[in-house]
C-alpha cells in the first residue's frame, strides 16, 4: 500500500494553520493516505471543543484528511503524556501508518529526540534533579523543564519544554520509544500564529484566537483564517446554537458534583494528589462559578490547565482506578468519518491487525463486545457527548453517538 501519514489533532476548529501543516506533511513524507486521531468534544487543555466531533470530522475530510478516528475521551482530556501515549498507541495498533507528523515550535527532531530519550529512560541524575525541583513547590512541567536543563547543561535546550507544541512533540517521541514503534516521526515548524496567540498574521490565527473571536463576535476576521468549507460549517453551527464556548457552561453541574462528593472520593479523581482534594472541596463549598473556583485552587504547583482537567474528570466520573484499567488496554479505533481513500484504509487496518477493534456502529459494538474495559471507555465517550450537548445555546440533543451517522465524503 502507498505511504500512510498519521496526524494527531484537536482541530478546535480546523483553520489555515492546520491546512498548512497537513499540506507540508504530505509533501515531506510523500504520503498518499492520511489518518487523523482527533480529540472529541472535550480537549486536552481542560476545556470544551467549540463544535462537536462530527462537525470537526467534516472540516478535516473537506481539507484532505482521509480517515478520522476519535481519540477516546479519557486520553483527549488527559495530561500531555497520557494524551500522546493514547494517540500513539492507537496509531501504532493500526499497523499501516508509516509516519506521524506533528507541529512544534522547534522542528529539530534531534533536539526533541534527545529530550524524549531522557524522559523515557529517566537516568538517575535527572531524577535527582527533578526531585530537587519538585521540592521547591514548582509544578511538575516547570520542575521537569529545569531538571532537563540541569542534566543536559547546554543552552541550546533552553526554551524547548516551555513551549506547548514542543512538549507534545516530545511526548509523542517518548511514546514511540515506549511501544517500540516503527512509525517515523517528522516535526513541522509552527510559524506565524503560535499556540494561545491572539494575533492574526497574514491569513493565520491560532485556534485559541479563533475561539476568542467567536466569543466577541468578530466573524469577518474568522473568515480570513479558516478554509471556506470549515468556516461555513462553523458558521452554521453558531447560527443553530450548537456550540460550546468553554467549560463554564457546565460550572453548576461540576460544582454540584464536587459538593456532593466526599473528600475521599475527590482524592480518587485523576490528577488529584498531595492533599489537593482538600483545596478542591473547600473551593467547591465557597464558590459558585469556575473562575472563582480556579483562583482559589491554583498555585505555583497546580496550573489552571491541570485544575480544569480535574474538573472534567469530576464531571464525567473518571477515577484513578478507571484510568489505570484504560491505560492497560489498546484503544478501539472509533471511526467518525472517511472518504473513498479512508474506506480503503479501514479495509487495510482490518487485514493488518485482526485484533484491533474497529467501531463503526456504537450500538453494535456495545451490544456484541465482550471487552468490559473498552466498553466502559466507550461509555465515557457517550457520556461526554451527552453532557456536551447540554451546553448548546439552542436545543439539547442526546445519544448522538447512537444516532449520528458516520461522516462520509
Amino acid at each position: 500500500m502507498s505511504k500512510v501519514l498519521g496526524i494527531i489533532a484537536e482541530y478546535n476548529p480546523f483553520h489555515n494553520g492546520h491546512l498548512l501543516h497537513l499540506t507540508k506533511s504530505k509533501e515531506e513524507t510523500g504520503a498518499e493516505y492520511s489518518i487523523c486521531i482527533m480529540s472529541g468534544n472535550f480537549v486536552q487543555r481542560g476545556n470544551t471543543s467549540i463544535v462537536n466531533k462530527w462537525v470537526k470530522t467534516e472540516m478535516a475530510l473537506n481539507s484532505g484528511i482521509d480517515l478520522v478516528l476519535e481519540l477516546p475521551t479519557v486520553y483527549s482530556i488527559s495530561s500531555a503524556e497520557n494524551f500522546a501515549e493514547g494517540a500513539i498507541k492507537l496509531l501504532n495498533s493500526l499497523k499501516i501508518v508509516d509516519t506521524v507528523s506533528f507541529g512544534s515550535e522547534n522542528s529539530d527532531i534531534d533536539i526533541l529526540n534527545r529530550i524524549s530519550g531522557i524522559l523515557y529512560e529517566e537516568p538517575k541524575q535527572y531524577v535527582e534533579f527533578l526531585n530537587e525541583e519538585l521540592k521547591k513547590g514548582l509544578s511538575f512541567p516547570k520542575a521537569r523543564e529545569n531538571a532537563i536543563l540541569l542534566y543536559l547543561n547546554d543552552q541550546k535546550y533552553s526554551n524547548i519544554l516551555n513551549q506547548p507544541n514542543n512538549t507534545l512533540a516530545i511526548e509523542y517521541l517518548k511514546a514511540l520509544k515506549k511501544y517500540k514503534s516503527h512509525i517515523m516521526p517528522i516535526a513541522i515548524k509552527r510559524e506565524k500564529a503560535f499556540y494561545n496567540s491572539n494575533c492574526i498574521v497574514d491569513e493565520y490565527a491560532s485556534a485559541t484566537a479563533i475561539r476568542k473571536m467567536i466569543a466577541t463576535g468578530q466573524f469577518s476576521d474568522i473568515q480570513k483564517v479558516m478554509p471556506k468549507s470549515s468556516y461555513a460549517l462553523l458558521a452554521d453551527e453558531l447560527r443553530k446554537g450548537h456550540y460550546v464556548l468553554d467549560l463554564s457552561k457546565f460550572q453548576k453541574e461540576i460544582i454540584y458534583n464536587l459538593r456532593k462528593m466526599s473528600v475521599e472520593e475527590i482524592a480518587q479523581l485523576v490528577d488529584v494528589s498531595e492533599g489537593l482534594e482538600n483545596a478542591i472541596k473547600n473551593a467547591a463549598n465557597s464558590s459558585n462559578n469556575l473562575v472563582d473556583f480556579v483562583n482559589i485552587v491554583k498555585s505555583k504547583r497546580y496550573t489552571q490547565t491541570r485544575i480544569q482537567r480535574i474538573l472534567i474528570y469530576a464531571l464525567l466520573g473518571i477515577t484513578n482506578s478507571k484510568m489505570l484499567a484504560f491505560k492497560k488496554a489498546v484503544p478501539y479505533a472509533r471511526v467518525l468519518g472517511f472518504n473513498e481513500n479512508g474506506k480503503q484504509l479501514i479495509s487495510q487496518i482490518a487485514k493488518k491487525n485482526k485484533k484491533v477493534q474497529i467501531v463503526t456502529s456504537v450500538k453494535k459494538y456495545m451490544d456484541v463486545s465482550k471487552n468490559k474495559v473498552l466498553k466502559e471507555m466507550l461509555e465515557t465517550d457517550i457520556l461526554a457527548t451527552n453532557v456536551y450537548t447540554l451546553g448548546y445555546e439552542k436545543d439539547s440533543w442526546s445519544n448522538l453517538d447512537y444516532t449520528n451517522k458516520l461522516v462520509t465524503m
